[in-house]
């Protein structure tokens, strides 16, 4: 599934196009949860990410992509698999593939709220911490992954960041010192960004220190289990991550 980051580098692509207020002269895909006619010969006015969404906005409308566990996309190229949605430009062709499609009506911004977006200039550490306080009898390896308070953390970032701050990840909310929760909070942001760089090199596995891996740094064996109310894989180092009571 990608995370936060993977949808920037996704904006960023687009971005390189150059397009200003391009209009959508045809539309293609199997998609069936969104009037398609709809977007014929409008002008898209921005493209916007939000956590893992990828947000197309129209005037009075958004359409919001998101690519769950295996959705991908190609930038004026095509593949073998169905297509789900297709937006044809003037001189680019955007494609998305096994993605779930929405169509929202309205203002983008009565959606989302950009302060607990990880990749936002509008994050707000003070505003997450207020919703982590909100919900005490949570394990931290399940709020990391609410994207109503951390958008656009998901597994990797998640397994990571726990291993970074010496956390286990059982740890409820209320248990954690108020230095380690605003670590908690600081370096989801910081690891979202290293992510990010280490994505465009390629060499986003080799930094990993815990996730899929059988030890960590200091040779300690890394535990493999699908724990919290996710039920997402989790690894951790029970000498290195400390669990608080």
């Amino acid at each position: 599934m990608p995370e936060g980051p993977s949808i920037i580098i996704l904006k960023e692509l687009i971005d390189d196009l150059h397009l200003t207020r391009p209009e959508v002269l045809e539309v293609s895909g199997n998609v069936t949860t969104i009037d398609k006619d709809r977007l014929l010969n409008k002008k898209i006015i921005a493209f916007k990410s939000w956590g893992k969404h990828f947000l197309i906005c129209f005037d009075g409308f958004t359409i919001r992509i998101h690519f769950m566990l295996f959705g991908t996309y190609l930038i004026n190229e095509s593949k073998k698999t169905p297509l789900e949605l297709g937006l044809t430009l003037k001189n680019d062709q955007l494609n998305f593939y096994t993605c779930k499609i929405d169509l929202l009506e309205g203002n983008i911004g009565d959606y989302y709220d950009w302060k607990t977006d990880v990749m936002a200039d509008e994050w707000n550490e003070k505003e997450v911490i207020k919703r982590l306080k909100l919900m005490p009898d949570i394990n931290i390896c399940d709020i990391l992954l609410d994207q109503q308070v951390f958008s656009g953390v998901g597994n990797i970032i998640k397994n990571e960041v726990l291993y970074r701050i010496r956390v286990h990840p059982h740890t409820k909310v209320r248990n954690l010192p108020r230095a380690k929760l605003r670590e908690l909070v600081k370096e989801a942001r910081n690891y979202s960004f290293d992510f990010l760089k280490w994505k465009k090199e390629n060499t986003l596995s080799k930094n990993w220190e815990v996730y899929q891996q059988k030890e960590c740094p200091l040779k300690h064996k890394i535990e493999k289990k699908e724990i919290g109310k996710t039920h997402r894989q989790t690894y951790f180092c029970t000498k290195c991550q400390k669990k608080y009571n």
